[in-house]
């Protein structure tokens, strides 16, 4: 909404009327003309031969109080500022910083903005000095701005600053077209706030979703100021304190604590199970390895084993007898190698007397005849 103190005018003002921001205009309201002029008129006509007020001073006078009021048109804007020149009330330009001139008053006039300085807002407290320690202060809380209602119908006490400054590009707008622009910057704060607040749960407000309310309301309230044509940079949005109201904070506590401790053992179950599920997949896995192994190398085995049946049968085939006796001498040596054996080289048997060894195929009878005598 532009400001306007006359409605014929715009944004004029005269002197002694306030500016936009409640306060007098920036220059101040030079000495009479006529008082200067009857000063020079004096002046001229001392100097004058006939020492009478002659026409000659008369214009004389009047020319040098022109050039004085043209000369007092120039004026200086700071490295952190800019000029908004003013002509009959209406905006006519903006000076960067330097040596600048525009038309003198009453036909015009110079708003300086510090485009540069950042300002801050508090919304839910405010301080003030504290007398008792130097350099201190008192944080005082103003609970009709503080306390804002959570998604899930709980209340939040929600404090915060909001840093801000002039916009650069765009200073006409902030002081054109709106009439406090501090407290419009507040009022949006809060109302942003407010907003990204009811959409919120407390429990998240009060855990994981701190981190992304500033942002959130930072956004929300560039984009109203833009809308507005505030001339606002919201530089940041930093959040002092989210709690729940006095009355319930114990409980909210303990409610906290109780998730906490939920959270680190749901953490130590995480931790064990990561330990024991890989064992467990390692030993799985060893298994299935070892039966692989077993299947692969009784396969192989019994391949080579069909392979050698075959290359037998294929020579028994070229050679059955001699095959056939090299296969019983094989067998033979194989049952008989490892046998406790007498080999007697008599084809007829005689000369040997056979020999039956009864104790020891009988060791309970030779310990019942023992036990007998």
């Amino acid at each position: 909404m532009p400001w306007s103190s006359d409605g014929e005018n715009g944004g004029s003002w005269k002197p002694g009327n306030p500016g936009p921001w409640g306060q007098g205009p920036s220059r101040q309201v030079p000495p009479e003309l006529g008082d200067v002029l009857k000063r020079l008129q004096d002046m001229f006509a001392k100097m004058s031969p006939g020492g009478g007020n002659g026409l000659f001073a008369l214009g004389i006078a009047a020319v040098a109080a022109v050039a004085l009021w043209l000369a007092s048109g120039w004026y200086a804007v700071g490295p952190n500022e800019i000029g908004l020149n003013k002509v009959f009330g209406a905006y006519s330009g903006k000076t960067t910083p330097g040596l600048n001139y525009n038309w003198p008053y009453p036909i015009g006039s110079v708003l300086k903005l510090g485009v540069t300085d950042r300002n801050a807002i508090n919304a839910g407290f405010t301080t003030r000095p504290d007398y008792t320690h130097a350099n201190a202060t008192t944080q005082i809380d103003i609970p009709e701005e503080s306390l804002m209602l959570t998604g899930d119908q709980n209340i939040a006490d929600v404090k915060f600053v909001v840093i801000w400054q002039i916009d650069p590009s765009r200073p006409e707008d902030f002081a054109f077209n709106v009439a406090n622009p501090r407290d419009t910057v507040k009022a949006v704060a809060e109302s942003a706030m407010r907003e990204v607040v009811g959409r919120t749960e407390i429990q998240k407000l009060l855990t994981a979703e701190r981190k992304n309310i500033e942002p959130a309301v930072q956004n929300l309230m560039q984009g109203v100021l833009n809308d507005y044509k505030a001339g606002v940079l919201i530089l940041q949005v930093q959040l002092q304190s989210v709690d729940p109201p006095d009355e319930v904070i114990a409980a909210f506590r303990d409610v906290t604590a109780a998730q906490q401790d939920q959270d680190r053992l749901r953490n130590v179950a995480q931790a064990y199970a990561n330990k024991v599920v890989p064992e467990a997949q390692g030993k799985a896995a060893a298994i299935i390895q070892e039966a692989e192994g077993y299947r692969e190398q009784t396969v192989a085995e019994a391949k080579g084993q069909a392979s050698r049946f075959d290359q037998v049968y294929a020579q028994y085939k070229k050679a059955p007898d001699v095959t056939r006796e090299r296969i019983y001498l094989e067998t033979m040596e194989k049952v008989l190698g490892a046998a406790n054996k007498v080999i007697v080289d008599n084809p007829h048997g005689q000369g040997v007397v056979p020999y039956l060894p009864l104790p020891e195929l009988n060791p309970g009878a030779k310990t019942g005849q023992g036990a007998a005598q």
